[in-house]
């Protein structure tokens, strides 16, 4: 899971959330706007962009979400669940979040099947977008660590333990750097 952040890091997120929601959503009133404006409060501008109050709508979502990551993406709260029901129960709680800004909010109207299948045709696209570049970083994080790893026990013992320690530091949510550095503890504890 995830090492201890800090409410900047936090922000940082709601942030980085809201920014894309809203390059999407401006993407969207540039493409769909006019024909959407009668339906939808989100494109009741049409193609000039997004109102100000469906934007602070975004923002609150993009807070909630954030929260919600905490709640499933770090021990503090749920201490054992394995990683699969974690993004199974953090999918369902955005899906429901959304859902529920959709209809109170009149986002779009409830009733229609066409702005639900995009919402979730969209929120598909952007789920998987999403997953795979979460599993191109950590693939990317493990092939570097290996490689840290690997030049590790080729160094002498002095240089090796320092160097061991620094590489190991920066990504401690990693599986396999907590292998490593549990491995590197006990090496040093059977030297003593």
């Amino acid at each position: 899971m995830e090492e201890k952040r800090t409410i900047f890091d936090y922000l940082a997120q709601v942030m980085i959330i809201f920014g894309f929601t809203t390059l999407i959503l401006n993407i969207f009133c540039l493409a769909f706007g006019a024909s959407a404006k009668d339906i939808s409060a989100i494109f009741a501008l049409g193609a000039q962009g997004i109102p100000a109050g469906i934007s602070f709508q975004f923002l609150c979502v993009s807070a909630l979400l954030t929260g919600a990551r905490y709640v499933f993406f770090t021990d503090r709260i749920i201490k054992k669940m394995p990683v699969w029901l974690r993004c199974i129960c953090m999918l369902t709680c955005a899906v429901i979040l959304i859902a529920a800004f959709i209809i109170r909010f009149h986002w779009f109207p409830a009733g229609m099947w066409q702005p639900w299948l995009m919402f979730f045709l969209c929120f598909g696209i952007c789920f998987t977008g999403s997953c795979l570049f979460v599993t191109l970083k950590e693939k990317a994080e493990n092939k570097r660590m290996e490689e840290a790893l690997r030049r590790l026990k080729e160094k002498p013992e002095t240089k090796r333990t320092e160097e061991a320690l620094q590489h190991l530091k920066e990504k401690p949510e990693n599986k396999r750097t907590k292998e490593a550095l549990r491995r590197l503890k006990e090496t040093e504890e059977t030297k003593k």
